[in-house]
């Protein structure tokens, strides 16, 4: 019985949402930049860009701090190193919740 309870109270806990980290509100107001190439809902029409609706917070937070740091290349790195170079890392993780938020 012991058992069982502490299996469903590890499923309980890893089925929470994880709390944002960012602001979503303010991030919106940092998506008019991104709006040209990953499109006002977060879905691009061009094929070569990513969608940002829905996607994962934590990969987007990651992604966009590898861009400003310079460690990813190719593509369209260097444009979004561009894009990334002025942000703050609280702009950062309020631009990763904001799309995290958006529906897919």
């Amino acid at each position: 019985m012991m058992k069982r309870m502490i299996i469903l109270a590890g499923v309980l806990l890893c089925s929470q949402p994880v709390l944002a980290k960012g602001d979503a509100a303010a991030g919106e107001q940092k998506a008019m930049m991104c709006v040209a190439c990953h499109g006002a809902t977060g879905k691009v029409s061009v094929p070569m860009y990513p969608n940002l609706a829905g996607q994962n917070e934590a990969y987007l937070e990651h992604s966009l701090k590898a861009y400003k740091k310079g460690e990813r290349s190719g593509g369209q790195a260097e444009v979004m190193k561009a894009y990334v170079s002025g942000l703050s890392d609280e702009d950062i993780s309020n631009l990763a919740a904001y799309y995290a938020s958006m529906k897919p």
